[in-house]
């Protein structure tokens, strides 16, 4: 038995102007991204089957994201922990070009393989997409045959379905380049370790406008 996992990224924020990496840092959604939280709120409550539950990432602009939806179910999101946006090391509160020129060899080593050449400091690439995973089967184990709407963040999602489908981990920024904002990637996902996990969908659109 297996269930349906809604993978949402969070609203736009503050920094996604610049292309911050923001990490566990705390950053607000903009109006934009309120609205994107609305409109996911009305996609999610107009889905067939709709979601018997809403879980999220501890992070406020999470949180917010999913706080719409989880009340046009009648629910409260669900905090978990291991949803958690990974720490960037050096690289948090900070863009690529900020971070190259300073030390243009780290970024250098990034882009060629994000999980051996992980920012200094950074929260190890296998331990984060393990924990993600971990959690996202917990939830499916928690809800067989059911639906659950996820809301986390960009970086750790996609490492998370690279853990989860058999991706080579290094490979997660080119075989998943974004997830966009209060778009939608279905999954369908087995409790066990080895159990099936199968990708349906990919950054399905919620609501009108062009996303970033």
């Amino acid at each position: 038995m297996t269930a349906r996992l809604l993978l949402t990224r969070h609203g736009e924020t503050v920094w996604h102007a610049d292309n911050r990496y923001c990490g566990i840092s705390d950053v607000a959604l903009t109006p934009r991204g309120e609205r994107q939280a609305e409109e996911l709120a009305s996609w999610t409550a107009a889905r067939r089957p709709r979601p018997d539950a809403v879980a999220c990432s501890p992070v406020s602009r999470a949180v917010r994201t999913a706080e719409p939806a989880a009340a046009a179910l009648g629910l409260k999101p669900e905090i978990v922990e291991g949803l958690r946006e990974v720490d960037f090391g050096v690289a948090e509160g900070r863009t690529l070009a900020e971070v190259a020129a300073q030390d243009p060899s780290v970024v250098e080593a990034f882009r060629r393989d994000p999980v051996a050449g992980a920012f200094p400091d950074m929260e190890p690439p296998r331990g984060a997409a393990a924990r993600a995973a971990a959690a996202l089967r917990e939830l499916a184990g928690r809800h067989e045959g059911g639906t659950v709407l996820v809301v986390a963040h960009n970086t750790l999602l996609r490492m998370a379905l690279c853990e989860l489908l058999g991706i080579p981990l290094a490979r997660y920024r080119a075989v998943f380049p974004r997830l966009v904002n209060a778009a939608v990637t279905e999954l369908d996902l087995a409790a066990e370790r080895d159990g099936t996990a199968a990708l349906l969908s990919l950054n399905v659109p919620t609501g009108g406008g062009e996303r970033r």
